[in-house]
C-alpha cells in the first residue's frame, strides 16, 4: 500500500497545491475557469488525440470492457435512484444526485494518472469509459431534466444532446485521432512534438485546476455529500469489478483500469451542468469536495489492489 500511497502522492499534491492557491486568493475563481477551459479545449484535448492517433481502433474497442462497465455503472445508478424517491425528491435533483453517485473524473483525473502510472496500454479502457460516460450518462441526465421540468419528451432534446457532444472538445478530439489512425496517416514529427508540448500540459495543469476549484466548492448538505461519495467511492468501483470480474470475464488489465476509473472522485462537469440547469448546485460541490478528500485514500486502496 505505501509504495502506491507514494506514486499517488505528487497526484494529489498538485490537486492540494491548487487548492491552496485558491483558498488565499493568490488563484482568483476567474482564473481557475481560464485554466480550466485551456485544460479542457487546449492541453487535455492534443493529450487525448495524439493517443488516439497511434492507437488502433481494434486496440481500443472491447464489447465486454464496455458491457461491464455500463451493467456495474447502471446498478449503482439505479441504487442511488431508488434512494432519492425514497427520500422524495423530484425527477430533476434525483437525476443530478445519480449523476454525482457514477460519473467520476476520468478526463481531468483519471486519463493522466492512470496513463502514467500503468503506461500506454491504460488509454484505450479509460477512453472507453470516458466515451461512455460522456455519451450515454450525459445524455441521459440532459434527459432527465428536461423531461422532469416540462412533463414530457421533447425531439428537441436529442439536438440538445447532439450540439453538447459535437460542442464536447473530448469527444471531438477522440473521434478525430482515431479516425486520423483508421487512415493509417502517420503524424509529422514537428505536429507530434506540438501536440506532446501541449498535451504534456494537461496533467499538472487539470489537477491543479481541481484543486483550485475546489476552494470555491461549498460543505452544505453533509450528510447528502456523504452517501453520494460512498456511492461514487466504494459502490461504484466494487459493482463494476463484480460485473468485469464474474459477469463479463473482462481481461485482468482492462477490468483494473475500468474499476480504477470507477474509483475517481465525483466529476467537475456534474458540477457544471447542475448550475447550467439550476438544479442542487451546492449539493454536487459539496459531493465533488468530499469525495476527493476522501479518494486521498480510496483511490490509492483501489490502484494498490489493482495492482
Amino acid at each position: 500500500m505505501l509504495p502506491i500511497l507514494l506514486k499517488t502522492l505528487p497526484f494529489f499534491a498538485l490537486i492540494g497545491l491548487g487548492y491552496w492557491a485558491g483558498r488565499t486568493r493568490f488563484f482568483t475563481e476567474e482564473a481557475t475557469a481560464y485554466l480550466t477551459k485551456f485544460v479542457f479545449y487546449f492541453a487535455l484535448s492534443a493529450m487525448i488525440f495524439r493517443f488516439a492517433a497511434n492507437l488502433e481502433l481494434a486496440q481500443v474497442w472491447d464489447g465486454r470492457l464496455v458491457a461491464a462497465y455500463l451493467w456495474g455503472t447502471a446498478f449503482v445508478y439505479g441504487i442511488a435512484t431508488l434512494v432519492g424517491f425514497l427520500r422524495g425528491l423530484d425527477v430533476q435533483t434525483n437525476a443530478v444526485e445519480a449523476q454525482c453517485a457514477v460519473i467520476g473524473n476520468a478526463g481531468f483525473l483519471g486519463l493522466p494518472m492512470l496513463a502514467l502510472l500503468f503506461g500506454p496500454q491504460a488509454i484505450g479502457p479509460v477512453m472507453l469509459v470516458l466515451a461512455t460516460d460522456l455519451i450515454v450518462f450525459s445524455s441521459l441526465i440532459v434527459i432527465l431534466i428536461t423531461v422532469g421540468r416540462d412533463g414530457r419528451m421533447s425531439p428537441a432534446i436529442f439536438k440538445t444532446i447532439g450540439v453538447g457532444l459535437i460542442k464536447n472538445p473530448m469527444i471531438v478530439a477522440m473521434a478525430l485521432g482515431l479516425t486520423w489512425s483508421g487512415l493509417q496517416i502517420p503524424i509529422p514529427d514537428p505536429m507530434n512534438d506540438f501536440l506532446s508540448i501541449l498535451g504534456g500540459a494537461a496533467t499538472p495543469g487539470a489537477l491543479f485546476a481541481i484543486g483550485a476549484s475546489l476552494a470555491s466548492k461549498s460543505t452544505e448538505r453533509i450528510q447528502i455529500a456523504g452517501w453520494l461519495s460512498f456511492c461514487k467511492l466504494v459502490l461504484h468501483p466494487a459493482f463494476v469489478a463484480f460485473s468485469a470480474i464474474f459477469l463479463f470475464s473482462v481481461e485482468p488489465f482492462g477490468a483494473a483500469m475500468i474499476i480504477a476509473c470507477a474509483a475517481m472522485p465525483v466529476a467537475g462537469n456534474i458540477y457544471m451542468l447542475a448550475q447550467h440547469y439550476g438544479v442542487a448546485p451546492q449539493r454536487v460541490s459539496a459531493a465533488i469536495l468530499v469525495s476527493t478528500t476522501l479518494s486521498v485514500a480510496t483511490l490509492t486502496a483501489v490502484i494498490a489492489w489493482i495492482s
